[in-house]
């Protein structure tokens, strides 16, 4: 056998994986019921807002305060 074709049917075969892949978890997502969904998407976000929360008081910017016209006062100044 050649090496091409070794090759060849080597992506073939990633190929064909990648699509088994694709569809088990596509038939993962589609055994969810609308409910599910939804509460899944409420605990997600519940977590990004406590951790957005938690990032905002646990380090304050330095900067705060500091807005756009004053980086442009001192730019102009120089």
């Amino acid at each position: 056998m050649r090496w091409w074709k070794a090759v060849g049917l080597a992506g073939a075969a990633g190929v064909v994986a990648t699509g088994v892949v694709v569809v088990r978890a596509e038939r993962r997502r589609r055994a969810y019921t609308p409910d599910q969904v939804r509460e899944q998407l409420h605990v997600r976000f519940a977590q990004a807002t406590s951790a957005q929360e938690a990032i905002e008081t646990a380090a304050p910017d330095p900067r705060a305060g500091r807005g756009i016209l004053a980086r442009l006062r001192r730019l102009f100044r120089r």
